[in-house]
C-alpha cells in the first residue's frame, strides 16, 4: 500500500471514529437527561442549507462563511453555537470532498501531510478556545473573522497577488512557512473562518500551482475537523439537530458538485456571497453590542 492509500485509509477511519465519538456522547447525553435532552431532528432547512453550501463548498467558495450567513438569516442556529455545529456537522462532508480530491489532483506528498498536520494542530489547540468562549465572544470573533475571510474572498476574486505557479510542492524553507501559517488557519477554522480562501491564497504565494490547493485544503480540513469537533462536542457547544441535518445535507451535494457539475461561472456567486458575508459580519458585531449596552442596564433595571 503506497503512502497516499494509506492517508485516504486513515481518513476514512477518522470519519468513522468521528461518527462514533459523537454517537456515544448523544447516547449518554439523552441517558442523562431523559425528556430533557436536545432535540435531533434535523429540519428541511437545515438540510437545504447543508446541501447549498457544500456544493458551492465542493467548487471552492467554501462552506463556513456562507452557512454562517443562512443560519443567521432563517435563524437556524443561535450565534454561540455556530462554530461548533460547522466543526461537527461538516466533518462527513468534508471527508468526501477530501477522498475525491486526493484521489484525483496531483500533489507532491510531504507537502500534502506537512500542511495537513499543521492544521491539525492549530484546529486542537484553537478549539478549546473557541469551545469555552460566552456568547458574545463568539459573536466579536466571528464577526472580526468573517470580515477577515470577506477580504480573502476578494482577493482571490480580484486575482490579487502574484501569479499561479506550477509547482506542486514546497522546499524547506517555504515548507516551513507553510506550516505556521496552516497552523494558524486551523486555529482560525474553529472560530468559523473558512480555510479554503486563506489556503487557495498561501498556495498562489509560495508558488504552487492553485490546482494543488484542493487536496491541500480539503485533506487540511478532513483531519483538523474532526480532532477539533471533539472539544465541542464533549461540552454540547454545537446544535444537534442541525449538525446532523448539515452531515446528511452534504455528501450528495459533494458527488454533484464534483462528478456531475464540476464548474461553473462562479464570479456573480462569489460576489453574492462577499456581500452576505460583510452584512453578517456587521450583524455579528452589532448584536455583540446591543447585548452588551443591554447587560449593562440590566443592573440598574433592576435596583430601580
Amino acid at each position: 500500500m503506497d503512502a497516499k492509500s494509506i492517508l485516504l485509509a486513515a481518513l476514512v477511519l477518522i470519519a468513522v471514529g468521528h461518527l462514533v465519538f459523537w454517537y456515544a456522547n448523544v447516547a449518554r447525553e439523552r441517558r442523562a437527561r431523559g425528556p430533557g435532552a436536545r432535540d435531533a431532528r434535523p429540519t428541511p432547512l437545515a438540510l437545504g442549507i447543508g446541501f447549498v453550501a457544500n456544493f458551492f463548498d465542493t467548487l471552492g467558495i467554501g462552506s463556513y462563511a456562507t452557512t454562517t450567513a443562512m443560519a443567521r438569516a432563517w435563524k437556524v442556529v443561535p450565534d454561540e453555537l455556530i462554530p461548533g455545529t460547522l466543526n461537527v456537522g461538516y466533518v462527513i462532508p468534508t471527508a468526501v470532498q477530501a477522498l475525491i480530491y486526493i484521489t484525483i489532483v496531483e500533489v507532491e506528498f510531504t507537502t500534502l501531510i506537512t500542511i495537513i498536520a499543521a492544521a491539525v494542530i492549530g484546529a486542537y489547540l484553537g478549539a478549546g478556545v473557541v469551545a469555552g468562549l460566552p456568547r458574545r465572544g463568539v459573536q466579536i470573533g466571528m464577526g472580526t473573522a468573517l470580515f477577515g475571510a470577506a477580504g480573502l474572498m476578494l482577493m482571490s476574486l480580484l486575482g490579487i497577488g502574484p501569479p499561479p505557479g506550477t509547482a506542486l510542492g514546497l522546499g524547506a524553507a517555504k515548507l516551513g512557512l507553510a506550516f505556521g501559517i496552516s497552523m494558524v488557519l486551523g486555529a482560525l477554522m474553529m472560530l468559523g473562518i473558512g480555510y479554503y480562501a486563506p489556503c487557495l491564497i498561501m498556495i498562489s504565494l509560495l508558488g504552487m500551482n492553485p490546482a494543488a490547493a484542493y487536496p491541500i485544503m480539503m485533506g487540511a480540513c478532513a483531519f483538523l475537523m474532526p480532532t477539533g469537533s471533539v472539544q465541542f462536542i464533549r461540552r454540547e457547544r454545537y446544535h444537534l439537530g442541525s449538525a446532523i441535518a448539515f452531515t446528511l445535507g452534504g455528501p450528495l451535494a459533494v458527488v454533484i458538485a464534483a462528478y456531475i457539475v464540476k464548474s461553473l461561472p462562479l464570479d456573480a456567486v462569489r460576489w453574492l456571497v462577499i456581500l452576505v458575508v460583510v452584512y453578517t459580519a456587521s450583524a455579528m458585531l452589532r448584536s455583540a453590542a446591543v447585548e452588551k449596552a443591554a447587560a449593562r442596564k440590566a443592573p440598574g433595571m433592576a435596583e430601580a
